[in-house]
């Protein structure tokens, strides 16, 4: 209809309603007598009849055309001839998260594991047609959200990560196993883990390299970055006087680290700081996007609003008109 589609058809019912006020509007006109009588009329034949006499069934006109379309918006009219591109990746990705104590060392704003998230919150939400998942671990790993396209859910669990969840240490192989357990089953073109740690393996049952060759029998793909400045970063530590901050030497086992990377296709990454921390994910995020297929979709666009003002518009003029011009005097 008039090359719509409607959202919300039933409620075109509704003008069903004119009917009834047609039917009543005719009736009152009909019925209606002048309250001031005269014995004849003949010389008011002879006078010219003034539009007004006319003009006063547009404002019945006006106030029936100002309910139709009113109803038309309610039944929420979308076009459904507009053409939008859009790429897509067709990536599944598994982001494997660091959330061991160390992980709270201040080389970075506020710390590694703030910045980290803060970080990877913006590259889910800058991929909006790939399906992501989240997976933590510290001395054991779990789970914090499977592959989804639910970017919302999946921010508000990143934000709930706080160091102490799991028991402590590094358990880089369980959490790369971890990772690749939720893509090996993924029809998507592309698999890729994202593994982020800043120390050295030392808990958990699987060696990093068994979960290395894991990933590669899945053809999955595995970027790896190990965070911490050079040298020595001041940690938080517990003392008699409270929380103090003290400098300790920044352990990260690069050399494993780049091999998972190279085993799988993938690269090693170096972040010292919040910036290149987050210039790490911007290089991810491109590598990742050279597989990119145009697809064409349609969108529908609503128009409710339009036919909303338009009936607006039409009831305040009715009332104007009531009111002002065509107003009516006893």
């Amino acid at each position: 209809m008039f090359g719509y589609e409607f959202a919300n058809p039933e409620y075109f019912w509704l003008l069903l309603v004119i009917v009834p006020m047609i039917v009543w509007y005719v009736f009152k006109e009909r019925s209606s007598h002048a309250d001031l009588q005269f014995s004849s009329i003949n010389y008011f034949k002879t006078l010219k009849r003034g539009s007004r006499i006319w003009l006063r069934h547009v404002l019945f006109a006006l106030r029936v055309l100002a309910i139709a379309i009113l109803v038309f918006a309610l039944a929420r009219p979308q076009s459904n001839n507009s053409w939008q591109t859009y790429n897509s990746e067709g990536i599944d990705i598994m982001l494997a998260l660091d959330i061991s104590g160390s992980m709270l060392a201040r080389d970075f704003d506020p710390d590694r594991l703030e910045a980290a998230k803060e970080v990877a919150t913006k590259f889910i939400l800058e991929r909006p047609q790939d399906r992501i998942g989240l997976v933590v671990f510290a001395g054991e790993s779990f789970t914090q959200s499977p592959l989804t396209t639910d970017k919302a859910v999946l921010v508000n669990l990143m934000k709930d990560l706080h160091s102490g969840m799991i028991e402590d240490g590094t358990a880089i192989g369980l959490g790369l196993a971890n990772a690749v357990n939720r893509l090996k089953d993924s029809e998507a073109k592309s698999k890729v883990i994202i593994l982020l740690t800043d120390g050295i393996n030392n808990r958990g049952a699987v060696a990093p390299m068994t979960a290395a060759e894991l990933a590669k029998t899945f053809g999955i793909r595995v970027y790896t970055i190990g965070v911490g400045t050079l040298g020595e970063a001041p940690y938080p530590v517990q003392t008699p006087w409270g929380i103090q901050l003290q400098n300790m030497p920044v352990e990260i086992d690069e050399d494993i680290l780049t091999q998972i990377a190279n085993l799988t296709g993938g690269k090693y990454f170096r972040a010292t700081d919040n910036e290149k921390l987050e210039q790490i994910y911007q290089e991810i995020d491109q590598l990742e996007k050279s597989k990119v297929e145009v697809k064409h979709f349609s969108k529908k666009d609503e128009h409710y609003f339009l036919f909303a003002l338009v009936g607006a518009l039409l009831l305040i003029a009715e009332a104007l008109g009531r009111y002002t011009l065509l107003r009516k005097i006893p």
